[in-house]
């Protein structure tokens, strides 16, 4: 029986970074996964590929583009199937083989099979070896559970994996429909539906609450919906799909609660994800998932019940992020061989990639407004920048909120071109405890979209400034007069 300081369950994000720490403390380190290759649903079915469908998307449409050119301009005429598998397989040749590299180059074991508990220390592997299962079974000092998640299926919906499908199932088997539904509003939704509208197919995302993405700043989600719209974008709101039927074509028809009835060739399920614990028969390590296959942990530590079991990443529920999860396993490994870290007191930012993409860090409005918090906000127009002007940009804001006492930021939210990177900077900012003199005192580069940051500082000066009737002292010379 082999034993190991370090045992990880799943090689995603959360996964990966926790056995290379563990190894760069000088442990022993395996890592455990079903799939042939390494990276997690991460590489397989979710980040990776989903955002190389993105970028595919974008630049093919010439969607960046058409800002200047209109509407109608396309780089490529004659968009296929084939276009979007081939760069999402060069992608994920790329990803893995740089993972199997940073496992070789710490010393981390991998084993590719089905790994489930035989009780709190021990686990059974099962391998497929010259046609044949075998089982080999593992002992481990400290486990870690990444195995992340599986799209949600609902009993009563008739997937067939042809015409409806789930996530999953699209970026195994990619295909563009003359038109498409999407059920689930959430993150992964809008992502697919703007995605796919992007390539001028007929969108319809279905949703049962009565607005997008809930946990992110209204105004800027409204940007979004109205950009939505605009493009074609049906949505049809606070309606559940009740069932599914075939018309005589074939395409599917959902039949909403209320009565209402959308049809399209290919019909997209994103109604959430359940956590891949199925197998695990945790049970027998005295674990117990909630009904969404989710764990619960401590999460300063990310402990289990069992102090020496922990659970990171997608696993454990919300935020459920790529970067979130590579944090968490690196907290993890580090718990459980001594050494100090601490994420719980950062904002960590996140991440939509839509079309255009969302990012945010710290309070919405209306999470301050909750909190009773005197604040005040500042908004940035991407249109309004020389660099948003150059790029053809009619749409994108920046929003910026602080406190009307102590000028600290208190969250930043962005919808536009490259939301996902101009986010840091307020990160930054927010997590270091900084004010809004920072971006007053500071040049940008020009031109630039982060000069969108300048602007939506200097929006919030002038507010208070009008506000207080007198003129407030930043101590930054005669930023007054510029302002």
């Amino acid at each position: 029986m082999a034993r190991y300081d370090f045992v990880v369950l799943g090689s995603g994000p959360a996964g990966r970074r926790a056995a290379i720490q563990a190894a760069k403390l000088g442990q022993s380190v395996l890592v455990i996964d079903d799939r042939s290759k390494v990276g997690g649903v991460s590489v397989h079915t979710g980040t990776i590929p989903s955002k190389t469908l993105r970028e595919t998307a974008l630049n093919l449409s010439g969607w960046r583009e058409r800002g200047f050119y209109g509407r109608s301009f396309r780089a490529k005429e004659n968009i296929g199937s084939d276009d979007l598998a081939v760069r999402m397989a060069k992608t994920f040749d790329h990803e893995v083989a740089v993972l199997e590299h940073q496992f070789a180059r710490n010393g981390v074991a991998v084993c590719v099979g089905r790994g489930r508990f035989e009780s709190p220390n021990s686990l059974v592997v099962e391998r497929e070896m010259a046609g044949n299962v075998v089982e080999e079974r593992i002992e481990a000092d400290k486990i870690l559970i990444a195995v992340g998640t599986a799209p949600h299926r609902p009993a009563h919906i008739p997937f067939n994996g042809k015409n409806v499908i789930d996530s999953d199932d699209f970026i195994l088997n990619p295909r563009l429909p003359r038109s498409l539904v999407v059920v689930g509003g959430g993150v992964i939704g809008v992502e697919y539906a703007t995605i796919f509208s992007v390539l001028d197919i007929p969108v319809t995302l279905i949703d049962p609450r009565p607005s997008l993405l809930e946990f992110l700043d209204r105004e800027v989600v409204d940007h979004l919906v109205h950009l939505m719209r605009d493009r074609g974008i049906g949505l049809r709101l606070n309606g559940d799909v009740e069932n599914i039927r075939f018309a005589a074509n074939g395409d599917p028809v959902c039949v909403l609660t209320d009565g209402r009835m959308v049809s399209g060739e290919l019909v997209l399920f994103t109604v959430g994800r359940v956590g891949a614990t199925e197998h695990l028969n945790l049970a027998a390590a005295g674990l117990t998932a909630d009904a969404r296959g989710r764990l619960e942990v401590n999460r300063k530590t990310f402990q289990t019940v069992q102090p020496h079991i922990y659970a990171a990443g997608d696993v454990i529920g919300f935020p459920s992020l790529a970067s979130t999860s590579l944090e968490q396993g690196r907290a993890a490994a580090c718990h459980a061989f001594g050494r100090p870290t601490s994420i719980e007191d950062q904002s960590p930012p996140y991440g939509v990639y839509s079309v255009p993409e969302m990012s945010c860090v710290g309070l919405s409005e209306e999470e301050a407004r909750k909190q009773g918090l005197s604040y005040e906000c500042g908004v940035a127009r991407f249109r309004e920048t020389s660099r948003g002007h150059i790029m053809g940009m009619d749409y994108g804001i920046l929003k910026m909120i602080c406190d009307r006492s102590t000028r600290k930021l208190l969250g930043v939210h962005i919808v536009g071109e490259g939301a996902s990177e101009l986010i840091h900077i307020g990160q930054a900012v927010l997590n270091l405890g900084g004010t809004l003199d920072y971006f007053i005192e500071n040049s940008f580069n020009y031109p630039t979209l982060a000069e969108g940051y300048k602007i939506a500082a200097l929006d919030i000066w002038n507010r208070l400034q009008a506000q207080s009737g007198e003129v407030i002292s930043l101590q930054v010379g005669s930023v007054a007069a510029s302002a």
